[in-house]
């Protein structure tokens, strides 16, 4: 029996970038806590196995591709997940790319407008369209996916930080902005969390090595681990946090090394 504190039945979650990896997992966790949820990606079969992945367990999902660097895109997402699951109660924003590898000003500008576009313009776009109703039933969670590399500084994923780094002061603008509404805004900052978004980590292993010496609990985290971080934000359990940074990272961080 799921305590009430993290009990989300009857909610409708929307989770974007989440045919695989952290927010595949999320909505796992959300779906298994009770929540319908909506999940989208550019990758129109991905997106289509994995929303069939979770109905074949017996959980309550819509897939629905979707480029969210798009705004028409973005009004059909959030129109098509109202109209077949309801007002969306919990909006996940976890979408993400990083085109450039090396020092910031060796990135194109495509690059940058694209790591820009997808990473921190579509969270924005999309915030404007789902915040409003939230507001009006004074009921509302948004959750933004940063990065522990939006905390410190970077010589290889300079533009992707800076990007991640905004987020985190988008939800504290929002936190600000519609608390007296009853809407709560928090980001997420993952360490090293076994994806494939972390390959070029998890495949070098010297490099591997040299990470986990600096972080004090000695491993990768594991994406149901940034999961339960959202589920606990998403619920009454986090009912009274909001503009906050949660870092799950093993202690990377803090960590001495």
């Amino acid at each position: 029996m799921v305590s009430s504190l993290f009990d989300l039945s009857g909610k409708v979650a929307l989770i974007t970038g989440a045919h695989r990896g952290i927010g595949l997992a999320i909505a796992e966790e959300m779906t298994h806590a009770g929540a319908a949820v909506a999940i989208c990606s550019n990758d129109a079969e991905g997106i289509a196995l994995a929303a069939g992945r979770l109905r074949g367990s017996g959980l309550n999902a819509l897939g629905i591709a979707c480029d969210v660097g798009v705004d028409g895109e973005l009004d059909r997402l959030v129109a098509e997940t109202e109209r077949q699951l309801g007002a969306i109660d919990i909006l996940v924003c976890n979408a993400g790319i990083n085109p450039h590898f090396g020092p910031t000003a060796a990135a194109s500008d495509d690059e940058y407008d694209a790591i820009m576009r997808i990473n921190l313009r579509s969270v924005v776009q999309l915030t404007n369209r789902v915040t409003p109703g939230m507001s009006a039933r004074r009921d509302g969670v948004i959750i933004l996916t940063s990065s522990l590399s939006g905390l410190r500084g970077n010589a290889r994923i300079g533009v992707y930080s800076l990007s991640k780094a905004a987020l985190a002061q988008h939800a504290r603008n929002l936190a600000v902005e519609l608390g007296e509404y009853n809407v709560r805004a928090n980001a997420i900052s993952p360490g090293l969390i076994r994806t494939d978004f972390a390959t070029p980590i998890l495949s070098n292993e010297d490099g591997l090595q040299r990470r986990l010496e600096k972080t004090p609990l000695r491993r990768v985290g594991e994406a149901r681990e940034i999961a339960g971080a959202a589920v606990f934000l998403a619920a009454r359990a986090g009912a009274f946090v909001t503009g906050h940074n949660l870092v799950v990272d093993g202690g990377t961080l803090i960590s001495d090394a």
